[in-house]
């Protein structure tokens, strides 16, 4: 009996290191990811700041009425969710979709959803929520071509009045330690008021440029997004595989210990049967 309870110690200490190794070695991906898109997202934050300052002068010197600043009277709302495509990485896909999901919720009827990412196509089927567009295999470093299609889906859908605004559900990356998840309107445009402004003269009129302006303004953000998601999907996932990784080496100290134990009292039973007989004989 001793025998038996050893071997499957044995192989459950084996199963235990596999695991480890696979978990630490995610962890350590997970890491070289997180600083190459974590690199990239710095220098488009710096971009998308100033492009940002250069928008607020739009909606401000725009004369006139346009569906970009004043709407086009819809009242249903495009939700674009952001998620990852692989699991492993925490509860990141779990709390954007619950932050959506409390909005979209209060007016369902009006509200179409975009989703990016195979995890969030799975959470969304799961609370009966039908996608008008879903977009998988997004790579760890988002690019522009990625967000061109994304973004000329959403502008459709808005020129053509089915939707009164365009939102983006998205985790922004604070640091390692910290991610926010952020619901944010990209359409209709608002001046933001914290942004410090640029002195920019247009030439030619901002009502002439406001289509392109519009267009640059949406691809720069939604790939801005993509980085911020993308930076907190490899934090999450670097957290959770570092935990993983101290669980099974806590769970290898409790299993040797038993073993060690289990062994040793195998030992004194073999021990004792021998001195016993050994009696016995004399």
């Amino acid at each position: 009996m001793a025998g038996a309870g050893l071997v499957a110690i044995k192989r459950r200490i084996k199963s235990v290191t596999s695991t480890q190794k696979i978990t630490n070695a995610m962890g350590l991906i997970a890491t070289a990811n997180l600083r190459k898109v974590r690199k990239k997202l710095d220098a488009n934050d710096k971009y998308c700041e100033l492009f940002t300052s250069v928008v607020n002068e739009f909606v401000s010197e725009a004369e006139g009425r346009n569906i970009y600043i004043h709407g086009n009277g819809s009242k249903k709302k495009l939700y674009i969710c952001l998620n990852s495509d692989t699991g492993l990485c925490g509860g990141f896909n779990n709390s954007v979709v619950t932050g959506l999901d409390a909005k979209m919720s209060k007016d369902r009827e009006n509200s179409i959803l975009i989703s990016v990412g195979q995890k969030g196509r799975m959470y969304f089927k799961r609370l009966h929520y039908k996608t008008e567009a879903e977009y998988v295999d997004i790579p760890d470093i988002p690019t522009m071509k990625e967000a061109n299609t994304i973004v000329y889906k959403a502008l459709d859908f808005y020129k053509n009045g089915e939707v009164g605004e365009i939102n983006i559900a998205y985790t922004k990356f604070v640091s390692t330690v910290r991610q926010n998840v952020i619901v944010e309107k990209l359409l209709p445009l608002e001046a933001n008021k914290e942004t410090k402004r640029v002195s920019v003269k247009f030439e030619p009129s901002a009502e002439y440029m406001i289509d392109d302006v519009v267009l640059s303004h949406l691809k720069q953000k939604l790939l801005n997004c993509m980085m911020n998601s993308k930076a907190s999907e490899q934090a999450s996932r670097m957290t959770a595989m570092d935990g993983s990784t101290k669980n099974a080496n806590d769970l290898l100290e409790s299993l040797n210990l038993k073993y060690n134990r289990e062994r040793q009292t195998a030992i004194t039973q073999e021990i004792t049967e021998i001195v016993g007989g050994a009696e016995a004989l004399k």
